[in-house]
């Protein structure tokens, strides 16, 4: 089997990541038939395989995770890539355009069984069970989990194209973390080594592991820290809620963390601290991971935490935008948008425009900068 035939039996067409059979149906099909500038249902999923069939000139690649089974407090960010998807075809009419523009390929949704996390975790039992129904009359031992789907499809991407730059709408936070591994491989193949993360989050994730459980929100930084090799190439902002001080994670982690403290006494130093680290390390460019929750609660609280005192959406712009012209930018994410987490009428649309505007800069900063 080839790796574009099998991205076509491991993912679905953009929007169709979550199962579904009345509740919602109605409402998916039409961003599909959005999406893909369709007439009828029929017409989407072979819309959706000549996308796939794009990945090899492409320059980057657009991939839903609408899974929040690793969250931990309140869930809902299932519906985050759905939800940014729409906002983003609102914003833009011209979407398509603008991703072709870019040389993005939208290449769908990992396929979400609710109550799975890793295949690691699974009894050859559930494993066998799981595949039967995805995967009607194959004899493969093909990934069933939305973490280990989503690693192999990264893995048959960069076989495609190495050069391909990962772009990722979550989902919770462990979606981060199946690019994370193939990239690295990927980067030592063409001699780009060492790379680095940014990452934007309230928490810090870096347990690892988290009542026995290795891989989810709280877990996949340790994991990303691990796979980077330390020495500060994990760079955090915007921590804030954690329960061990700074210098904890810092020493005996090697992590390097700007906490939201620092950054709101003196934004525009910061901003120069975090870019003076991330040059100093030698790498040769960085992946934004941005946890929306690493904003500030006013501007994004429809997540399952939220916080006071974070980062404003202005300088996460500003972050974003020199990461792209002054180190490289090599993919990115938007995580754990929760739309149906109101706490207010605006929670949901206040949350949505702000991860927007994130995702849009995070793209154009990786396509068009340095």
């Amino acid at each position: 089997m080839s790796p574009l035939e099998e991205l076509k039996l491991l993912l679905r067409p953009a929007g169709g990541g979550l199962y579904l059979v009345s509740t919602g149906k109605a409402e998916q099909v039409a961003l599909q038939r959005r999406l893909y500038q369709v007439a009828s249902d029929a017409d989407v999923q072979p819309a959706f395989e000549r996308a796939l069939e794009r990945i090899a000139t492409a320059k980057g690649v657009l991939l839903g995770i609408p899974s929040d089974v690793g969250a931990g407090f309140q869930r809902g960010a299932n519906l985050g890539p759905q939800a940014l998807r729409l906002g983003l075809l609102e914003r833009f009419p011209d979407w398509a355009e603008r991703l072709e523009r870019l040389g993005v390929v939208d290449v769908g949704d990992v396929f979400v069984v609710p109550q799975l996390l890793h295949d690691d975790m699974l009894s050859a039992a559930q494993l066998a069970a799981t595949r039967a129904a995805l995967y009607p009359g194959r004899s493969e031992a093909l990934a069933v989990s939305p973490l280990s789907i989503a690693e192999r499809a990264w893995e048959l991407m960069f076989a495609i194209n190495p050069a391909l730059k990962p772009f990722v709408l979550g989902g919770d936070h462990s979606t981060a973390w199946p690019v994370v591994r193939p990239l690295d491989a990927a980067l030592k193949g063409r001699g780009l080594s060492p790379w680095g993360i940014v990452q934007s989050d309230a928490h810090t994730d870096l347990l690892e592991h988290r009542l026995g459980v290795r891989y989810c929100f709280a877990t996949w930084s340790w994991h990303a820290n691990e796979v980077l090799g330390r020495q500060g190439r994990l760079t955090q902002v915007g921590i804030r809620a954690s329960g061990r001080p700074q210098s904890h994670w810092e020493s005996t982690l090697g992590v390097r963390q700007f906490w939201a403290a620092q950054v709101r006494a003196d934004p525009a130093r910061a901003l120069d601290e975090v870019l003076a680290h991330v040059k100093s390390l030698g790498v040769r460019g960085v992946y934004f991971s941005n946890d929306i929750d690493g904003t500030d609660a006013e501007w994004a609280d429809a997540t399952g935490t939220p916080e006071p005192d974070g980062l404003t959406p202005d300088w996460l712009m500003s972050l974003i935008a020199r990461l792209g012209a002054e180190v490289g930018l090599l993919g990115g994410d938007l995580m754990e948008v929760a739309p149906s987490l109101t706490r207010t009428p605006q929670s949901a649309p206040r949350t949505i425009d702000t991860g927007l505007r994130y995702f849009v800069a995070t793209l154009e900063a990786a396509l068009r900068g340095r």
